[in-house]
């Protein structure tokens, strides 16, 4: 069978593609990790992030045609080659890593910053987060991403208090998002995740993925940054539990 016909995992695929598409528009971004423990569900999570790159690749074109003039470039020149390390990295652990494991790394860290956020909240004359912190974060981020797309809440740590509007956050992280994930193609092919069967599943899919960016693009634009953060906020709350549990059922 050169295509995916079990109708159970397109119950699960499609409300995930849309939430993908929803959280590549900033709106609920910490929704997006969600994807692909979704998918998991019908596949295994190497065949559903394989699945994901095309979706991905119209996605963050997408999103970067929306928001080129909502762009931190001094912020995006600082984290990219640090995300692109930790692409290297994963690619070369792939094999020897269960994504569960990363899961559920990703998942606990994720609780603790929102923990961290709702305990100690920041003050309004706060200093940024270290920049070694942002080093650290932005290879998290580059390996969660190669592992399982899962990238959003390790730079969402960083990202967050740095206080930036909706509207340069979400075009921000759609151009990192997309040399991230551009970044993935050559090893995923090198691994032989992008086999014919995870194409053809992936093409019959992708047109959900403009209608998720449209439906988020027209929220962000209309969001008050204060509901924006509370919303990112149990994004990345649901995020973590999900993960927590991939890892551990």
């Amino acid at each position: 069978m050169l295509i995916n016909t079990d109708p159970f995992f397109y119950a699960v695929a499609v409300p995930a593609v849309l939430l993908l598409g929803i959280s590549k528009s900033g709106f609920g971004a910490g929704f997006g990790s969600l994807a692909v423990p979704m998918m998991a569900i019908a596949v295994t999570v190497p065949q559903a992030a394989a699945i994901l790159m095309p979706v991905l690749l119209l996605m963050d074109l997408l999103g970067m045609a929306a928001f080129r003039n909502n762009v931190d470039r001094e912020l995006l020149k600082f984290l990219l080659p640090y995300g692109l390390v930790g692409i290297v990295i994963g690619a070369g652990l792939f094999k020897l890593l269960e994504p569960s494991w990363v899961a559920g790394i990703v998942g606990v860290f994720t609780l603790l910053f929102l923990a961290q956020r709702l305990l100690f909240p920041p003050q309004s004359d706060a200093p940024p987060p270290p920049r070694w912190l942002g080093r650290l974060l932005s290879v998290t981020s580059g390996f969660t991403s190669f592992i399982a797309h899962a990238g959003g809440p390790p730079l969402n740590a960083y990202v967050i208090p740095l206080k930036l509007s909706p509207l340069l956050f979400t075009g921000t992280m759609a151009f990192f998002y997309f040399f991230i994930n551009l970044a993935k193609w050559i090893p995923y092919a090198w691994l032989g995740l992008l086999d014919m069967q995870n194409m053809l599943t992936s093409l019959v899919l992708l047109p959900l993925a403009p209608l998720g960016v449209w439906l988020g693009v027209r929220i962000a634009h209309r969001i008050q940054p204060r509901l924006f953060y509370r919303l990112l906020y149990l994004g990345m709350f649901l995020t973590g539990l999900k993960l927590i549990w991939d890892a551990f059922r």
